[in-house]
């Protein structure tokens, strides 16, 4: 027997493992059981046995996570993501499932209710509450990261699963303190749920500045844009529009969205010089935003083959580096 084959053998089934692990955590002993997942499934990864070693990864992800214990639960749940990578395990519903499991057991607290914000001891725990939340969407927006560049590499979409992309921007809108819209319309236009999109936009429009309820929408739109999907927004129009009549809100009728109902009906057509004079025609409007000028250049080049004079720049092209999309 060879070496390898011996230390392969001298490894117990994964599940005699995970019993004593879990007695461990129920002692209450996180930090010794995070030591001991992240070794004891380290040998089974070296030994190649991978589906053994992400059973391990999975069960301590869980638990930590269930017992609160977010930052151990993250670490795990990313070493699941890596040894996916190293036993070139691909994306299929089997696979997406596991770690949708894990996604789900990531703490959702709500922010503590009926504070007296001139009471200290009040103060004290809504300060704690706005860190721990910024720990847990870091946290959990990193290991949905490392598994959509997982599935992009193993067998889902080029941006990634849509499912990943929109439980990540779920996540990142429902727990954040201070919502980013603009890094969670970037994963919702690369999800396929365009009634959560359009509901969550809506939902935002209550809570931003009065007068930037059409940067939103707009932003949406133009990120589908650039995409090339014409379909899904035109679509996610049509569900705001919707879904704001139903609810007796009032559609925002600036020039800016003029310009974006404009664009929608050019962009059907190959007509360039069009295009061109309604980006020079709605110039004061689409600078109110420094993204939408990145994004129109994109969608210039998605439909008409304009190339970029400058490759993406500022927090568009911050975040399609970090998503891996150039």
């Amino acid at each position: 027997m060879s070496r390898e084959r011996a230390k392969r053998a001298a490894l117990p089934p994964a599940q005699e493992n995970i019993e004593k692990l879990e007695m461990v955590v129920k002692q209450g002993n996180y930090y010794g059981a995070q030591q001991m997942f992240k070794s004891i499934s380290a040998r089974y990864v070296s030994s190649e046995r991978y589906s053994e070693a992400l059973d391990i990864l999975k069960c301590g992800a869980c638990l930590q996570l269930e017992n609160g214990q977010v930052t151990c639960g993250s670490e795990l749940a990313l070493l699941f993501i890596e040894t996916l990578v190293k036993g070139k395990v691909s994306y299929n519903e089997e696979t997406f499932d596991h770690v949708r499991k894990i996604y789900e057991k990531f703490p959702r607290p709500s922010v503590p209710q009926n504070l007296d914000l001139t009471d200290d001891d009040d103060m004290q725990k809504l300060s704690e509450a706005i860190a721990a939340a910024k720990t847990r969407v870091e946290c959990c927006s990193s290991f949905l990261k490392a598994s959509i560049k997982w599935s992009a590499e193993f067998g889902a979409h080029r941006y990634g699963s849509p499912e990943l992309h929109e439980m990540l921007a779920d996540y990142m809108y429902s727990q954040s303190p201070e919502v980013d819209m603009v890094k969670v319309s970037f994963h919702f236009v690369r999800g396929r749920n365009l009634k959560k999109f359009a509901s969550t936009i809506i939902n935002f429009i209550g809570k931003c500045y009065p007068g930037e309820d059409d940067l939103a929408i707009a932003r949406a739109i133009l990120m589908y844009l650039s995409l090339g999907n014409l379909r899904d927004a035109n679509k996610l129009m049509d569900e705001v529009e919707k879904e704001m009549q139903s609810k007796n809100l009032d559609f925002p009728l600036s020039e800016l969205m003029q310009f974006v109902n404009y664009l929608l009906l050019t962009l059907q057509r190959d007509a360039l010089p069009l295009f061109n004079m309604l980006r020079q025609s709605y110039k004061s409007s689409t600078e109110r935003d420094p993204l939408f000028n990145e994004l129109l250049d994109e969608v210039a080049k998605k439909f008409y083959g304009v190339q970029r004079k400058n490759p993406l720049q500022g927090m568009f092209g911050d975040i399609f580096k970090m998503m891996g999309d150039e």
